[in-house]
């Protein structure tokens, strides 16, 4: 089975309700006819619009819906992450997020769930959790943060929806603070396959994104290849 993580720089059915094209995209990664997908919303603390939001999208697409909640746990968590096709994780704190994941172990459930060929898909804080570093406000002003490390580098989401996006991802990398990653606006995702990223499609036509590193001192943006869904 291969394994396949889709990061959302921003968009999908929390951001963009009304413009479906990532989230189709998402159910088209899964190998199988109706994928059931579980929304994992613990960066949000499991907050009603996002479990309600998640339902109204995918309730009218073909596929199964549920969500697994970490704040009231059900008897059979482990046989909900493993017996589904794709594993969503929503925005909010990430550091919160991994904290709670590592507590109670799902973190290793989803590593488990990733390498039978379950598809995890998210945005923002699950975009960014899956790589080495992410560029997070999970503590307040935009910094670096840790995560699970299993694509390289780093990873900077809303690099066009936010003001100092872009500025902070800079001074971190002149500084050391921070590996070389990529960074997309809202309405980009990237798709790996196995460690590899396969490519690069957004919900918005002018959506980009770039490979982020410094040379002599310097930081150097390069475009990225980004293919529009519409």
């Amino acid at each position: 089975m291969q394994r396949q993580i889709i990061a959302l720089g921003g968009g999908g059915f929390s951001m963009e309700p009304d413009n479906p094209l990532l989230d189709h995209y998402v159910l088209d990664a899964a190998p199988v006819a109706s994928p059931r997908i579980t929304l994992l919303p613990t960066a949000s603390g499991d907050a009603d619009r996002i479990v309600t939001q998640f339902y109204t999208t995918f309730n009218r697409c073909d596929c199964r819906p549920q969500h697994v909640s970490l704040f009231r746990q059900a008897p059979d968590m482990a046989a909900r992450f493993l017996d589904t096709d794709i594993i969503y994780v929503s925005g909010g704190n990430t550091r919160n997020m991994l904290a709670i994941w590592r507590a109670a172990g799902v973190d290793q459930l989803i590593r488990q769930a990733w390498e039978r060929g379950i598809v995890l898909a998210g945005v923002s804080a699950g975009a960014i959790c899956w790589f080495q570093q992410g560029h997070t406000d999970s503590e307040g002003d935009l910094s670096t943060l840790e995560c699970l490390g299993w694509l390289a580098g780093s990873c900077s989401p809303h690099y066009d929806g936010e003001l100092n996006r872009q500025p902070s991802y800079h001074e971190l990398m002149k500084s050391g603070g921070i590996r070389p990653g990529i960074a997309m606006d809202d309405g980009v995702a990237a798709h790996y396959v196995g460690v590899d990223r396969e490519r690069l499609v957004s919900s918005r036509p002018r959506a980009r994104a770039f490979a982020v590193d410094t040379r002599d001192g310097e930081v150097e943006e390069t475009p990225l290849a980004v293919a529009y869904l519409g």
